[in-house]
């Protein structure tokens, strides 16, 4: 998978950077379709259940570490009960270069070893409300890539789920870092642009989104 491509970027705040059509048709088509198999198992995707009885509207699925609100295990227990599928070496490579690209500095990604991902489906009507990931212990870089339906991502700051934010809009194929001061900020997806997928890379309908992190953890 060696198929990705520099682009012009906008930098939304310090730390915070957004690179459209990061991703050429053949690594869209290609994470689509590594998507699609970790979606079957061994933890298959599912709406996340919240502490509090709600239920996450997108659907997740994890590699590396799963997630359950508010902690990592390497097994899904309130799923399947089964470890998770493995965080594949191409993909931290990916990691990476995306660190590389987005801070326009070849070194940005030496040392960079994503051990997570957490791929979100948004559907019909889905939509993430405004959090931190706060989850990690680790303070490196977040790597976001989409796939399919443009959405609407705000991006905000670090000490309230309100104003200021900013709302990017992000396509398919575009890859948004958000590292050093911005690394807390809070962010969600108020809305998805249906109708604007990506038939191209195999998904007509719906968004997918990646984003691998650090978790800073190690074997129990």
């Amino acid at each position: 998978m060696d198929a990705l491509v520099p682009r012009p970027r906008t930098v939304v705040a310090p730390g915070a950077v957004h690179v459209p059509g990061w991703l050429d048709a053949d690594a869209r088509r290609a994470l689509v379709e590594a998507c699609r198999d970790w979606a079957a198992g061994p933890v298959p995707m599912r709406h996340t259940r919240l502490p509090r009885g709600g239920v996450m509207s997108v659907r997740t699925v994890c590699l590396g570490w799963h997630w359950k609100p508010y902690a990592y295990s390497r097994t899904a227990d309130d799923v399947n009960g089964a470890r998770v599928a493995p965080f594949p070496d191409w993909l931290a490579e990916w990691g990476r270069r995306a660190l590389a690209d987005a801070y326009r500095d070849p070194a940005a990604g030496d040392g960079y070893a994503p051990d997570t991902a957490l791929i979100n489906f948004y559907g019909a009507g889905a939509r993430m409300g405004m959090h931190q990931d706060r989850d990690e212990r680790s303070g490196a870089p977040v790597v976001s890539l989409t796939v399919g339906d443009a959405c609407v991502f705000r991006f905000g700051n670090t000490e309230t789920r309100g104003r200021p934010y900013t709302d990017v809009q992000l396509e398919s194929g575009d890859l948004f870092v958000f590292g050093g001061p911005a690394r807390l900020a809070y962010h969600g997806v108020p809305k998805v642009l249906p109708g604007t997928g990506d038939p191209a890379a195999g998904l007509h309908s719906g968004r997918l989104n990646l984003t691998m992190r650090v978790t800073g953890l190690t074997e129990p």
